[in-house]
């Protein structure tokens, strides 16, 4: 990875942006788009366009990464000028007790710490059980209600302040790589078409609320409708004290991109990938998904007409937590195949199982 395209994800993984409130990283997201895509736009669901476009008559593949993040949202103020929340998306509770907290006030970030009763404190009962997301509130040194609601409002949200970290030079660590790593390879998939000029179009998508209900990964495609449609995201790696190798099979940090298989992947899509890997010499790993894969690949294969959809990975660990950890190196393997599929798609490509 190089140096721009390593800063470019740091400033994407820093930037806020929960589900529904995307509006500040995707802007940014376009902003890089637009030093090298055709045409760069965005909908009324706010999803993100970054086009190549190679003619008119030539289909067209959609290579999308969710661009929002699981956070939280003001629900109620109190007297006392505490902030009780509820979860955008799905938080571990006890995961967040004692985090420090990024509210996106409408005047500027607001930083709150999510507060509980001192652990000696704690009645013996309940320092064995796990709190619940209806006993966190936030505390932003406010004095009352009032003096509160001067610096945020009801229906703000709020992401974890956990910085991007470089735990070696390749292994980084931070809130939000699930799924900003998908929204990263989308765009670095178009830089590089739009350098290298296949035959098809081709179209990168930061999509956004996937993380409540997949809503931009349904009009995304909707309005493109693709022939072929490559969700990239992260998966949940077998390399770490108690993961399940029965569920992820071998998949670890460093193994390069994960392929899934199963219903909501086109069977010609995951051949075509398969062989893309092998001919550029790109290790690879397989995940199977029986039923759904929880990702927005079971959005766009029954989305319209239903494109030829693929799901490619990265494996992450810690997901859904303020440190999930990933490999740069897997980021930069999963555009070289991915780029490596569309190059070889050409006008007798056939994707009908």
């Amino acid at each position: 990875m190089n140096d721009h395209s390593l800063e470019f994800f740091r400033t994407l993984i820093d930037t806020a942006g929960p589900s529904g409130f995307e509006r500040e990283v995707a802007a940014y997201w376009r902003s890089e788009a637009e030093t090298f895509a055709d045409e760069v736009d965005r909908d009324l669901t706010g999803n993100s366009y970054a086009w190549v476009r190679t003619g008119d008559d030539r289909p067209t593949v959609l290579v999308e990464g969710h661009i929002d993040e699981i956070g939280v949202q003001i629900m109620h103020i109190d007297p006392e000028g505490f902030l009780w929340i509820d979860e955008i998306g799905g938080w571990d509770a006890q995961v967040l007790t004692g985090q420090r907290i990024r509210i996106m006030g409408a005047n500027g970030p607001v930083v709150g710490v999510i507060g509980r009763k001192a652990a000696h404190l704690l009645e013996p009962e309940d320092r064995e059980k796990a709190p619940k997301m209806s006993s966190l509130w936030i505390d932003i040194g406010a004095t009352s209600r009032e003096d509160a609601l001067k610096r945020v409002a009801i229906g703000d949200a709020g992401v974890v302040e956990a910085p991007f970290l470089h735990l070696t030079d390749d292994i980084v660590s931070s809130r939000a790589l699930d799924n900003r790593l998908g929204a990263w390879v989308a765009l670095e998939v178009a830089r590089r078409c739009a350098a290298e000029r296949p035959w098809v179009n081709v179209v990168g998508i930061a999509s956004t609320q996937e993380e409540t209900s997949y809503g931009g990964a349904f009009t995304a495609a909707f309005k493109v409708n693709p022939l072929v449609a490559i969700a990239v995201d992260g998966t949940h790696p077998a390399d770490y004290p108690a993961a399940n190798k029965k569920r992820d099979d071998e998949v670890s940090l460093g193994s390069g991109p994960v392929l899934t298989r199963g219903p909501s992947n086109n069977p010609v899509v995951y051949e075509r990938l398969v062989a893309a890997a092998r001919d550029a010499g790109i290790a690879y790993t397989v995940q199977a998904a029986p039923k759904l894969t929880w990702t927005t690949a079971d959005a766009m294969i029954r989305t319209g007409p239903g494109p030829a959809t693929g799901l490619v990975s990265v494996p992450v660990r810690y997901m859904h937590s303020p440190n999930e950890t990933l490999n740069l190196r897997d980021m930069d393997a999963t555009v070289d195949l991915i780029v490596g599929f569309i190059s070889a798609i050409d006008a007798e490509t056939d994707f009908r199982p």
